[in-house]
C-alpha cells in the first residue's frame, strides 16, 4: 500500500493539486445539481485536470497553469453539447480553476457525444473500481486493494491511511517537497 503527500501548493491538505481541482469540478457539479442551478446534469460524471508546473531549484513543484480539463458527465438527454460546455466552463470550470491559471487551456467536454444513460445501469459492478481517484489521481502508484465497501481494519485502506500519515508527516516537517510511502 502506498501513501503520498507533497507541498506544492497547500501546506495543509499536502495534496497533488490536479486531483484536488479534479475533485473539487466534481463537487461543485454535485452542489449544482443538487440545487437545481444547472437543472440538466444528472449523477454520473468524471473529471480530469492536467496541470503544467515549475520544477523550482530546490525539487518544489510549482503549477504554472492549467493545460487540460477533461469532464464527462451524464445529462438530461435534450441538451445540447454546445449548452454543455458552455456552461460547465462559465459556472463550473471558472469558479473552480483560478484565472492565471487558464491561459491556452484546452476544455474537452463530454468528448464521447451524450452521456444520457449513466450510473449502474451503463456501468454495473462492485464498489471499488475507481481507486485512483480514491488516492493520488495518478501521482502515486496503488496498491490494488479497493477502500470503498471496506471495513477500515483491512488492510487496503489501514496501511494506505497509515502510509499518508507518514508520509504527509515527513512534508509537513519539511523534510521533503514530495515523499511516497
Amino acid at each position: 500500500m502506498f501513501g503520498y503527500a507533497t507541498d506544492e501548493w497547500d501546506k495543509e491538505t499536502l495534496h497533488p493539486y490536479s486531483h484536488y481541482l479534479s475533485n473539487k469540478i466534481c463537487e461543485e457539479m454535485a452542489k449544482a445539481r443538487h440545487s437545481g442551478d444547472i437543472k440538466w446534469l444528472r449523477p454520473d460524471c468524471k473529471s480530469q485536470v492536467i496541470v503544467e508546473y515549475k520544477k523550482e531549484s530546490n525539487g518544489r513543484l510549482t503549477p504554472i497553469g492549467v493545460y487540460n480539463i477533461l469532464i464527462s458527465t451524464q445529462h438530461d438527454p435534450e441538451v445540447s453539447n454546445e449548452t454543455i460546455s458552455q456552461t460547465l466552463t462559465t459556472e463550473i470550470i471558472e469558479k473552480v480553476i483560478p484565472e492565471k491559471l487558464l491561459k491556452d487551456t484546452k476544455i474537452v467536454i463530454n468528448p464521447s457525444g451524450k452521456f444520457d444513460v449513466g450510473g449502474p445501469e451503463a456501468d454495473a459492478g462492485l464498489t471499488g473500481r475507481k481507486i485512483i481517484v480514491d488516492t493520488y489521481g495518478g501521482w502515486a502508484p496503488h496498491g490494488g486493494g479497493a477502500f470503498s465497501g471496506k471495513d477500515p481494519s483491512k488492510v487496503d485502506r489501514s496501511a494506505a491511511y497509515y502510509a499518508r500519515y507518514v508520509a504527509k508527516s515527513v512534508v509537513a516537517a519539511g523534510l521533503a517537497h514530495r515523499c511516497l510511502i
